[in-house]
């Protein structure tokens, strides 16, 4: 139990500093304001995420009040599917795959970093659940690590992956 505690104690000093930068990068005093949706797109750099968003009709859930955390999965990190894969999920016939996958990267709720690494699983508004991880002093949700932490917005938070993740059946 006290290797766990401490595990978590330094899963949460290592996101911590993540967070830092990642605030820096992603906030001005105006930022508060910002629902999910906008701090994504001020980013620059989730903006696969955003066409997906918008191709499964979940954009005006992403704005509504939430809260919600999401798992954000970068531009860099849409490229790594095999090539074609976005394209063909972007295609109207696929809108509700799309919709579960892009789902499975939302948890309802408000989870900070802190709150993330002190828990095994994380159930999303997909239905099913992500599984949570520490390796090596860094968190990673069903194998894709949490490269930037605690970007808030006036409906939740953003956690930046390295990996898009997929629900079991899809």
């Amino acid at each position: 139990m006290t290797k766990m505690i401490t595990s978590a104690i330094a899963g949460v000093a290592a996101l911590a500093v993540l967070s830092l930068p990642a605030q820096a990068q992603y906030m001005s005093s105006r930022d508060y304001d910002k629902d999910i949706v906008e701090m994504a797109a001020a980013a620059g750099q989730f903006n696969t995420l955003l066409a997906a968003a918008r191709a499964a009709g979940l954009v005006e859930v992403l704005q509504s009040d939430g809260p919600f955390t999401v798992f954000a999965p970068t531009d860099d990190a849409f490229a790594k599917l095999p090539a074609g894969t976005v394209e063909e999920l972007l295609k109207p016939e696929n809108r509700d795959k799309l919709a579960a996958i892009l789902k499975y990267h939302v948890v309802p709720g408000k989870y900070m970093a802190e709150d993330v690494v002190t828990r095994n699983r994380l159930d999303t508004a997909e239905g099913s659940a992500l599984s949570v991880k520490m390796k090596d002093g860094k968190a990673y949700v069903d194998g894709a690590q949490i490269i930037k932490t605690d970007i808030p917005a006036s409906n939740g938070v953003i956690h930046v992956i390295d990996s898009v993740v997929l629900p079991n059946d899809k």
